[in-house]
């Protein structure tokens, strides 16, 4: 039994760990597979490259998947809670980028949902010690949940002004000019908020410029508020920032751990001690 825990314990630091350089040598050499099967898949799209080297690239589709396959069972077995990685976001990439393969054999295309594997590199940020801007997204994550409430009036405004200023243009242009009906108007209207300008549509008479120049104004303001308001809520929990620990990762379940001083898992609860 003591041998079985040393076991699981040394795959758990390889795979999920990056500070031992078993653990980077790993993560570096999983990137340069993820990159490379990307580069297959890119490849079998093209019909001449896929006519010309189609069992060389099948082969090292069927190689790359194998070697994924393996490593996903290992990442399930080498933790004592395999649920919260199986149903975390990169335990559905995982599994998302390992099942296609398989799936080919019954369902023709279905191999080229392997490119959803370029969403594996996100390991880089564990690879590259740069866990801080995991840390910084999950802060804008938060600024985004606690201004929502402001953000959806401010865009709920919006549409009523969009409404407003689409029904004045659909008077004052009319279907002579192209504006058709009160919904196109306010496309119109949205289009040009937004500073998009699609120019499918523009208004010819002086009145109609005129307004749609105040539109083109106020667009610039829509862009700015919320933005502040999201950034005024980052800031506030930029403040309370706590500093991160790199590349330690729960025995339990998986998680990262983001506090240097940090004795239990933020998801399981897991007692975390020096040796894990």
């Amino acid at each position: 039994m003591k041998i079985k825990k040393s076991w699981k314990h040394k795959i758990h630091e390889v795979i999920y760990g990056t500070h031992t350089p078993a653990g980077k040598l790993f993560d570096i050499v999983l990137l340069i597979i993820i990159v490379y099967s990307v580069i297959i898949v890119m490849l079998e799209s093209i019909p001449a490259y896929d006519e010309r080297y189609h069992k060389f690239l099948n082969l090292s589709e069927w190689v790359v998947t194998i070697l994924f396959s393996i490593e996903y069972i290992l990442r399930i077995v080498s933790i004592n809670r395999p649920k919260k990685y199986i149903f975390s976001f990169f335990g559905i990439i995982d599994l998302l980028s390992t099942i296609p393969k398989y799936l080919a054999l019954f369902l023709v295309g279905s191999q080229y949902l392997t490119a959803f594997r370029i969403l594996r590199l996100l390991r880089v940020f564990r690879i590259l010690k740069l866990v801080r801007f995991v840390g910084e997204s999950n802060n804008l994550v938060r600024a985004l949940h606690a201004s929502r409430t402001k953000i959806f009036v401010f865009v709920f405004f919006v549409i009523i002004i969009s409404v407003l200023l689409g029904t004045v243009m659909y008077i004052v242009e009319g279907p002579t000019h192209g504006f058709s009906s009160i919904p196109h108007s306010v496309y119109w209207t949205i289009v040009t908020l937004t500073t998009v300008g699609y120019g499918d549509i523009s208004p010819e008479t002086p009145l109609g410029q005129f307004i749609a120049t105040v539109i083109m104004i106020i667009g610039y303001g829509v862009i700015a508020v919320p933005t502040g308001i999201v950034s005024a809520e980052y800031a506030s929990g930029i403040s309370k920032k706590t500093k991160k620990n790199p590349g330690r990762a729960c025995p339990e379940c998986g998680t990262e751990i983001m506090r240097v001083d940090a004795h239990y898992c933020r998801e399981c609860g897991h007692r975390l001690n020096d040796e894990d």
